[in-house]
């Protein structure tokens, strides 16, 4: 069984899948966690009012 070529195929896919499950959970999350940017922070100005 551990001889077979398909085997090592599929394991090697499989990890690669939880690799970048991993990599692109830790990046959403410090996407979602990271500091707000200038537009949600600071609401734009209307010029037209005095």
């Amino acid at each position: 069984m551990w001889h077979d070529p398909g085997l090592w195929i599929a394991l090697g896919v499989s990890a690669l899948f939880i690799a970048v499950g991993v990599v692109l959970h830790r990046v959403f999350v410090r996407v979602l966690k990271g500091p707000e940017g200038d537009s949600v922070a600071h609401p734009p100005e209307d010029k037209a009012q005095p």
